[in-house]
């Protein structure tokens, strides 16, 4: 994992540092008074309370060594403010077998399915980069499925 190359846009680096304000404030003090009371119930070797406690301590803990590590070796970029291409930050309208589908392109560390954002480095996100409105698009899925799109629009 220490070569990879994480790519953010500036409103996930921005995430990311909210989300690790909140965890190294808020979520630490809040394990830690969980961690404490446990302690108070007696014998934290048969304790389950303690031990969901210490669990998640380990879980917010490993979160924050993450968030550090990708805010230290993340490359942020923010796509041009004029141009016809798409590139990472780009929110691209496309028609995939006659469904209309609107994804945004981010670096991997950001990217979420669910909400439309789609990494750089997938098979549609990595097929898109450099392509104009109007371009059809061929690539191979994960699944070795083809996947053929129109681009539609794109946006900053």
């Amino acid at each position: 994992m220490a070569n990879e190359n994480y790519v953010l846009t500036e409103e996930g680096r921005q995430k990311l540092e909210e989300e690790l304000h909140y965890l190294e404030t808020e979520k630490r003090a809040e394990v830690g008074e969980r961690i404490k009371v446990a302690r108070e119930f007696g014998d934290i070797s048969e304790n389950s309370e303690y031990d969901d406690a210490k669990n998640e301590q380990g879980l917010v803990e490993a979160r924050i060594a993450e968030i550090t590590r990708i805010l230290s070796e993340a490359t942020v970029v923010s796509g041009p403010k004029r141009s016809n291409k798409i590139s990472i930050g780009s929110k691209v309208t496309l028609d995939m077998g006659g469904r209309e589908r609107v994804f945004t392109i981010v670096g991997g560390a950001e990217a979420n399915v669910a909400q439309g954002k789609i990494s750089n480095e997938s098979a549609v996100g990595a097929a898109l980069i450099g392509h104009k409105k109007g371009d059809e698009i061929t690539t191979t899925g994960p699944t070795g499925r083809e996947i053929s799109m129109k681009v539609l629009k794109i946006e900053r």
